[in-house]
């Protein structure tokens, strides 16, 4: 929000606003969030803690704002990333050009536990492996921006990005309509022309999609749902679908309905029993065999998790240049793979000043904060690194951005991330506005996962100028209304919502 001791353009109005509204309203706007996303049902299971998994996410009512011209800078990057990746993914499942010239070592591909075998020589529909990606990205500056890493297996978290945003709306709906912010509400229906897009050459007339999901407890669960809903799609499970002819059918109360497009919320080893694990009954018996007769396309691409593998990652820039023969656009934050003995020596050396994640690991599990880690920890990860190098990567801490959040304490500053959704489809690459961002609640904490206590914020991407001042005053007015609900949250509780 401030740069040089001075509040920076975008955050002109929001600036003005919180020293109107002043902390006490500011809580009852908290209050009431948690109340409406209690009401919709907006929750993410946690499952390491015992007791209920489901939980709300925290949402915090103070927006994360991204000027325009910002944005066009970080768009151009997320595609030149995403085809790259894309690229990637074809090349190591067709010729191997990127492996035969050594920019990436073989072993760390064909010896990934990610990659499928299953895949050699087959081209997916339009050639598109990453339907949907999310790419998280940091600031360390005014101007700079860092891909903290790519997801490309089945990201999560776009249900958020629009809850977050209807909820602003609700909430303070004088502030949103006093700035210029750029839309994020036709997510679903690009999500669903994207997919569509992508639909096989044996699909007759209009393609029939569905959200393929585990079901109810999964973590994401509520995101399954909601994305089915709001693209107007059934929500499926396996034992919803069978394979007949190499084609997948969809049982209905009017009889079987062939199926052309599954957005799959099921991680790769689970989606076929023939195929992967015999063991799983979340998948459906025969899928992978009508996928690869080019009888329906699945989105994302099995074997789409190489591109995102954290050993992987320090290779994208050299990707781009190798595919796209471009300069990366975006950044990569310097990182040290364990398996090399050079690089295993300095980690070791320099546990307490980085950070260690596992290469294949996933929402904020099996990593090791240097800077706010205690001896017994870093003696544990030394261990494990010792035992399995190939397991882990490392990088510097970052001085990541703040942004301004309330706290039990009132406001003050946390640490965020940014996850832009970015859609591959046959046509076109297409993304909304912003995308998730995730806060780090605790104070000084680096790490904003919600399975690791982290909350969200609304992103907004304004389209103009910050808001004149008569409209900041007229923003400030909605002070003595906030007040009064601030007033209403103190009474007794006599058991009716407010």
């Amino acid at each position: 929000m401030h740069e040089e001791g001075r509040v920076r353009a975008p955050y002109a109005g929001i600036a003005r606003y919180l020293e109107a509204a002043g902390g006490q309203a500011l809580e009852a706007k908290r209050r009431e969030a948690e109340i409406l996303f209690r009401r919709i049902g907006v929750t993410f299971a946690v499952y390491t803690e015992g007791g209920d998994p489901e939980r709300l996410i925290p949402f915090d009512v103070i927006p994360r704002i991204i000027a325009r011209e910002e944005w066009e800078s970080l768009k151009r990057g997320l595609e030149q990333r995403v085809r790259a990746l894309n690229a990637f993914l074809a090349d190591v499942y067709g010729p191997r050009r990127i492996l035969e010239a050594g920019l990436i070592p073989a072993d760390l591909v064909l010896k990934n536990e990610g990659y499928r075998a299953a895949m050699e020589g087959f081209t997916p529909p339009g050639g598109v492996y990453t339907v949907i990606s999310g790419i998280d990205l940091v600031r360390t500056a005014a101007d700079e921006f860092f891909v903290l890493e790519d997801n490309c297996r089945v990201p999560s978290g776009v249900s958020y990005m629009l809850e977050n945003r209807e909820a602003m709306m609700r909430l303070l709906p004088g502030l949103c309509s006093a700035h210029r912010i750029a839309p994020v509400s036709h997510y679903p229906e690009e999500l669903l022309v994207t997919l569509k897009s992508l639909a096989p050459p044996a699909c007759g007339n209009e393609p029939t999609v569905v959200v393929l999901t585990p079901g109810p407890f999964n973590s994401a669960y509520y995101e399954h749902s909601f994305l089915a809903d709001e693209m107007g799609v059934e929500l499926v499970e396996g034992a919803d679908l069978f394979v007949r002819d190499d084609t997948v059918f969809m049982r209905t109360t009017a009889g079987p309905r062939r199926v052309d497009v599954i957005y799959r919320r099921v991680d790769d080893e689970y989606l076929d029993p023939l195929a992967f694990r015999e063991d799983s009954t979340l998948g459906v018996p025969g899928l992978m065999r009508a996928y690869l007769a080019g009888r329906v396309t699945l989105a994302n691409a099995p074997g789409a998790g190489i591109a995102d593998d954290k050993a992987v990652y320090p290779f994208v820039p050299d990707m781009i240049r190798f595919y796209l023969s471009e300069e990366p656009i975006l950044n990569n934050v310097p990182t040290y793979m364990c398996e090399r003995e050079e690089d295993r020596a300095y980690v070791l050396a320099h546990l307490g000043e980085l950070v260690v994640k596992l290469a294949r690991g996933s929402g904020g599990y099996g990593m090791l904060v240097g800077p706010h880690s205690t001896p017994e920890e870093r003696a544990l990860f030394e261990a494990r690194i010792r035992e399995r190098p190939a397991d882990y990567i490392a990088q510097p801490t970052l001085a990541l951005s703040t942004v301004p959040t309330l706290v039990a304490g009132g406001m003050a500053p946390r640490h965020v991330d940014l996850r832009p959704f970015v859609l591959f489809g046959r046509d076109q690459v297409r993304m909304v506005p912003g995308g998730l961002t995730r806060v780090a609640l605790r104070e000084g904490s680096l790490v904003v996962n919600s399975s690791q206590g982290g909350g969200t914020k609304d992103t907004w991407v304004l389209e103009g100028e910050a808001p004149s001042m008569s409209q900041s005053m007229a923003m400030g007015g909605m002070t003595q209304s906030m007040g009064d609900m601030t007033q209403s949250f103190a009474k007794p509780d006599d058991g009716n919502p407010r």
